[in-house]
């Protein structure tokens, strides 16, 4: 019963911080989103790419599937905003934000229990015995904590007459 407890807490922490960032990015018009968060740091556009990929390779850390657009990762993770790659549209990775969460929210329920408490793709055994912390729901935890970071980064985007 407490570990049910535990992935209920990590998933409702999640869909919050998911539906978060869902309003934020139906609220913010495109032409914010193609605003830098801060002076010389990312636009908007890339961080809600960024997120979408790195939620696009969850799939392969639970072993729960193949990421739904591979390609993603190598423009927003691998290479950093305003290199000169050519990015989607933003209602493009808009689209894709919601297919990916949408995605791993069914696979999320798929997942028993014990499931859960196994080792995540990017650990050895060996590790996993010595770390076993390391576990698939401690990738939601990490992956909802970026989020959350990332999530008060897009925030500054919005007027000062909307905060």
């Amino acid at each position: 019963m407490q570990r049910e407890l535990f992935i209920k807490m990590v998933l409702d922490a999640w869909q919050t911080q998911i539906k978060r960032a869902d309003d934020l990015f139906n609220e913010l018009p495109d032409d914010q989103l193609m605003m830098e968060v801060s002076p010389g740091r990312n636009r908007g556009v890339y961080l809600l790419g960024h997120l979408a990929a790195i939620h696009d390779r969850i799939f392969r850390l639970l072993n729960v599937g193949e990421e739904i657009n591979p390609g993603m990762y190598e423009i927003f993770v691998a290479s950093p905003d305003k290199s000169g790659v050519k990015i989607p549209s933003i209602s493009e990775l808009k689209l894709y934000w919601k297919k990916v969460n949408a995605k791993l929210t069914e696979q999320f329920n798929k997942l028993s229990t014990d499931e859960w408490f196994q080792r995540h793709t990017s650990v050895s055994e060996e590790d996993f015995k010595k770390e076993p912390h390391r576990n698939k729901l401690n990738i939601i935890i990490t992956r909802t904590n970026h989020l959350a970071s990332h999530w008060g980064q897009l925030v500054f985007l919005k007027p000062k007459n909307q905060e």
